[in-house]
């Protein structure tokens, strides 16, 4: 199936491990030219000269932080570089644990930006650069928690619902400039962030047996997705076989969703 994504620009944050890298190896199988962003200098780099040797496509990571002005311009700077975004998935992102009676000012603040800010200012940033080339689609990677919280993440909880819905405000902003808006709230996800937390808490004999427990506590399928599962949905979004779908939310869950 010809997704229609040859030739077009995906911009990815947290695009150097887990989900992230996922999806920007998704895109690039479908011809897509990458540029990843992620902290780490070295696994960047590394990172995407990997996709372009293995997807023959022009793939760059840039080292910055997005939950800072600084990373956003340096980022959006980059996407210019190599002639505008089409596509933007902000993925970049991460689990809080605390209580409201705990957590501190800074520690709101810091989600605030990774979660939130970093979404408005690539917004401001790389719409005007969609237009330019005609369009695009931006997908916001949020969580199920956005709807049905965890008790122990209260600040993730409340970024993410912020950020499903810049996602639909952004939306209806765009929609005549041919740019296309969606969010996608995942459930479990087999990510490395889960199983090093696992090994942490049931060590290496442990720790499959702790993430099954988890994945039967949350009921539906019973089970993590992989990362290349929910970064197939990613691509369907971006791809001209979603051209109709814009303002909306999807939950990728394995039925862990208790409503409807």
């Amino acid at each position: 199936m010809d997704m229609g994504l040859s030739g077009k620009l995906a911009v990815i944050t947290g695009g150097s491990v887990g989900i992230g890298l996922a999806v920007a190896e998704g895109l690039a199988a479908e011809g897509c030219a990458i540029l990843i962003a992620a902290r780490g200098a070295e696994r960047v780099a590394d990172v995407a000269a990997a996709i372009a040797g293995r997807f023959a496509v022009e793939a760059r990571g840039i080292a910055c932080d997005v939950a800072s002005t600084e990373g956003c311009d340096a980022l959006i700077a980059a996407a210019a570089e190599m002639g505008g975004a089409d596509i933007l998935i902000n993925n970049a992102g991460t689990g809080s644990n605390e209580t409201i009676q705990e957590a501190d000012d800074a520690k709101w603040t810091y989600y605030w930006e990774l979660h939130v800010m970093a979404a408005v200012r690539l917004a401001r940033g790389l719409v005007p650069q969609m237009k330019k080339n005609g369009g695009g689609a931006i997908i916001h990677n949020a969580s199920i928690c956005a709807v049905q919280p965890l008790w122990y993440e209260p600040i993730y909880n409340v970024t993410k619902a912020a950020l499903m819905m810049f996602s639909k405000t952004l939306s209806s902003e765009v929609v005549g400039d041919n740019i296309r808006v969606n969010t996608i709230n995942p459930g479990l996800v087999l990510t490395p962030d889960w199983v090093k937390t696992a090994k942490q808490l049931a060590g290496e004999d442990g720790y499959k047996a702790h993430l099954q427990g988890v994945a039967d506590e949350a009921g539906g399928m019973k089970r993590f997705a992989t990362p290349e599962e929910l970064a197939n949905f990613f691509v369907f979004l971006c791809s001209d076989k979603a051209s109709y779908s814009t303002g909306s939310t999807y939950f990728v869950d394995g039925g862990w969703l208790r409503t409807v």
